[in-house]
């Protein structure tokens, strides 16, 4: 009778759980729509930008693309027409020039859906790494997040419709764990967080929603390119983390950004590693708040050991190389 009693009381519990971080859930769970929308993609050229920027229009949004290189910007915009039948627009600026930034936005007009996508990555050990490749990446991947929602956070706040609306980063798993050979890459992606932390409460009474994405390594040109030039140990402890397509990525995403979910895992490694940091950020749904709740102890056991994995695999390397 009292195991009865006690299997009985257990879901009670857990319903009660539940229930009760429902009702401390801030911000409140939201939708935000796409159709018919002005989404606002940098990085948009190629990889999940790209991606994204074809999901989009496929969904009936105005997309407008953002990136450096004209003849790449024209030729996205060419496979999206082919894709999707639909017409972007697209604009030519470097994100480390906020004025450049500031005129595509203007002209591209008011957004109702920023996506802030653009990245570089030199993988390198931080003592071998010239200084003005640490510069550049943070640069290009912080400074040019802050000068996109410089640029974009006014129009969004006095736009006419005031339906929610959206401002999505995109950060990378190495903005969630450091891993060696990313010293300047996750220093750089890190801070994405608590950007988007802090600013989620400066905009949340402007019914604008704030998502952070965590991709892993993906199939885009750049990953091809760093692949070419990572670093040994790294390679090995990545081995255990299998590369995503750009279009995966981008519907996981797209899907995080009009549920206004805050953070945005992409793969199992990514939930495990959402679980892990989940420390004081926004939560909206009560589901996954249980979740982490449950199984915070045990995400720090997992963790723990993928410390331990990563150190073996440093320390086995330097007995073999030097």
């Amino acid at each position: 009778m009292a195991l009865l009693l006690l299997l009985l009381l257990i879901p009670v519990s857990l319903l009660l759980l539940t229930l009760s971080l429902s009702l401390i859930l801030r911000p409140k769970p939201t939708e935000v729509p796409i159709k018919n929308r002005h989404v606002f993609i940098s990085g948009g050229s190629s990889g999940i930008g790209l991606a994204l920027a074809r999901r989009a229009a496929a969904e009936g949004a105005h997309v407008s693309i953002l990136a450096r290189s004209a003849a790449n910007l024209e030729e996205a915009r060419s496979s999206i027409r082919l894709s999707t039948g639909v017409d972007v627009a697209a604009f030519s600026a470097d994100v480390r020039d906020f004025h450049a930034v500031e005129r595509a936005v203007a002209e591209a007009g008011p957004v109702d859906v920023l996506v802030c996508n653009q990245g570089v990555f030199v993988p390198q050990e931080l003592e071998l790494q010239d200084l003005d490749t640490v510069k550049s990446t943070i640069d290009v991947n912080l400074m040019g997040t802050f000068h996109l929602i410089k640029a974009a956070l006014p129009g969004m706040k006095n736009r006419t419709d005031r339906g929610p609306r959206s401002i999505a980063i995109t950060s990378s798993q190495a903005g969630q764990v450091g891993i060696y050979g990313y010293s300047a890459y996750s220093a750089s992606k890190f801070a994405l967080r608590g950007l988007a932390e802090a600013l989620q409460q400066e905009v949340i009474s402007e019914n604008i929603h704030v998502t952070l994405i965590f991709p892993p390594d993906t199939e885009t040109p750049g990953f091809a390119e760093e692949s070419k030039i990572r670093p040994e140990v790294t390679n090995i402890i990545a081995a255990s983390s299998g590369a995503m397509k750009a279009d995966d990525v981008a519907r996981k995403a797209l899907n995080g950004i009009k549920s206004g979910s805050f953070i945005v895992p992409c793969n199992i490694e990514g939930l495990m590693l959402s679980l892990a940091t989940a420390g004081m950020s926004p939560q909206r749904s009560a589901l996954m708040a249980f979740v982490e709740v449950i199984a915070a102890g045990l995400m720090r056991i997992v963790a723990l050991f993928f410390q331990w994995n990563w150190y073996e695999s440093i320390a086995k390397w330097s007995r073999e190389n030097k």
